[in-house]
């Protein structure tokens, strides 16, 4: 369904446009794989992007972050993939009109289940990203499902190109390296896959 078509909730509505906007302006990171653009986004589904409806590109506040949202998804395989490299980004970031919900109880009010934040259960956590692309917000600043870091989702065509992002670093991540790294205990480990 395209946004066109989408009718968002007037109290959802109310209570992010009650929350006003922020710019942002610092350094985000981002794990892709090797050679795909780092300032490339998505339309396909996740926790903060409806299907098909708009473009976004997860960040993460901190490097960490990053690595741990990919390092959970390749956990997920029978076998870690070995012959995928992947990249870690650092990217200058400037936005304009960003909303923060940068705490699990902040997301409670809009409808969002925290107990079950970490689990692939997207239904609430989309319908506020469709809202908050429709009320014209850039992006998002919430709470990493994977570690206990703040993620930076961007809704691509909401940003001022000229200014928004620069890819400032590139190095390799090193998986073997990063699994060796005694396990990191988060608030939202508990909460599901």
């Amino acid at each position: 369904m395209s946004e066109r078509g989408r009718r968002h909730d007037r109290g959802l509505l109310d209570a992010l446009e009650a929350q006003g906007a922020e710019a942002f302006s610092g350094l985000t990171w981002r794990v892709t794989i090797q050679g795909r653009d780092p300032l490339r986004g998505s339309t396909a589904g996740g926790r903060w992007s409806p299907p098909g409806e708009f473009e976004v590109l997860y960040t993460s506040l901190a490097a960490e972050g990053a690595l741990a949202e990919i390092g959970y998804r390749l956990s997920l395989e029978p076998v870690w993939p070995s012959r995928v490299r992947h990249d870690i980004h650092r990217i200058a970031t400037a936005t304009e009109r960003t909303l923060r919900l940068a705490d699990l109880a902040s997301l409670t009010p809009l409808g969002v289940d925290i107990s079950r934040y970490g689990a692939f259960d997207y239904g609430a956590t989309q319908a506020v990203a469709a809202a908050a692309h429709f009320l014209e917000f850039d992006g998002l600043i919430v709470p990493s499902a994977r570690a206990a870091e703040l993620n930076l989702v961007l809704f691509t065509e909401r940003l001022n190109a000229e200014a928004a992002l620069s890819v400032e670093d590139t190095q390799p991540v090193d998986w073997e390296a990063w699994r060796a790294q005694p396990a990191k205990t988060t608030r939202r480990q508990a909460s599901g896959p």
